[in-house]
């Protein structure tokens, strides 16, 4: 990718890049914007377990799952063969994870908070090769790659490696791997097939037009699969859905007072529990108040 500086008047300049020379560059850039850059928490920077180093671990909040980051100058790296030692780590030392996360951030996390079927592994590098980037094209796989490049006048780009839409199972796969397999059966990596199991072609198709709608916002929004819901994003989260037997149930993130509903349409659940994220929850089982809703849900992209 190229970077341009400059405007319609004056002739555009090309902004050279500016390599890392260490990984711990690298390292350093993302822990201190991690809750920025991937919405995680630092546990603990440089985490040692069974003789092997952890670069950075990290917590989300979101999932209440574990993640795992390295970081990689050389291209010369198998991301599948090492994530999967890292997540097998994890999930057989889970207690060590635990204690290491309440000594370092002086908290309580009990072992049934941790949802270890979210557990992943994210790559943070300048590049990946095709051949990397291909054996992590599977729908279900544990394993992130992040893309970093720092260029002239401190800019600084980022970019998530995501998977294709045609992107297959590696479950038949891991059946002639006895690592692999012992990993997919304990993790599970959620897609839009699993949300829309079972729904009537009714609920389906409405999913689909607030889907549309919360997409045509900005070109920029993203959708992320969660085990309770569909997250969509732009920096963070903007909306959440769940997809129920007989409608739909959205949440918009703002915090309680944020948001202008003269209909009053929204439900305060600033105080009580629910999946996603913000304050205010509403059920739909049509579209009427679509265009309505897409006017609620512009007021949380704008808060990006």
């Amino acid at each position: 990718m190229k970077l341009y500086q400059g405007d319609n008047i004056n002739p555009l300049n090309l902004l050279k890049e500016k390599p890392f020379k260490l990984e711990r560059e690298i390292q350093n850039l993302f822990e201190t914007n991690l809750f920025e850059l991937m919405g995680l928490n630092l546990v603990k920077s440089e985490f040692s377990i069974k003789n092997k180093r952890i670069d950075t671990l990290a917590f989300d909040p979101e999932t209440k799952a574990f993640i795992i980051i390295e970081y990689k100058r050389s291209k010369n790296i198998s991301v599948v063969d090492q994530g999967f030692t890292y997540l097998s780590l994890m999930l057989e030392n889970k207690a060590d994870f635990i204690i290491e996360y309440n000594e370092t951030l002086k908290a309580n996390l009990k072992r049934n908070e941790v949802d270890w079927t979210q557990t992943r592994v994210a790559f943070v590098s300048t590049g990946f090769t095709e051949n990397q980037k291909t054996a992590t094209n599977f729908k279900d796989i544990a394993i992130e790659l992040w893309e970093v490049k720092r260029y002239e006048n401190n800019l600084i780009s980022i970019n998530e490696v995501r998977k294709s839409k045609s992107a297959e199972s590696i479950k038949p796969l891991a059946e002639n791997n006895e690592k692999l397999k012992a990993v997919t059966e304990q993790i599970k990596v959620y897609n839009e097939e699993d949300h829309l199991r079972r729904k009537t072609d009714e609920i389906i198709e409405l999913y689909e037009s607030y889907k549309t709608a919360i997409l045509n916002l900005s070109d920029d929004i993203e959708i992320e699969y969660r085990k309770d819901y569909i997250a969509f994003k732009k920096n963070s989260n903007i909306a959440d859905i769940t997809v129920q037997k007989k409608g739909l149930k959205i949440w918009i993130n703002l915090k309680k007072g944020n948001l202008d509903d003269p209909k009053n349409l929204m439900r305060d659940v600033s105080e009580i529990g629910h999946w996603g994220n913000g304050d205010y929850e509403v059920v739909v089982n049509d579209d009427k108040n679509l265009e309505y809703i897409m006017s609620l849900v512009k007021q949380a992209l704008k808060n990006q």
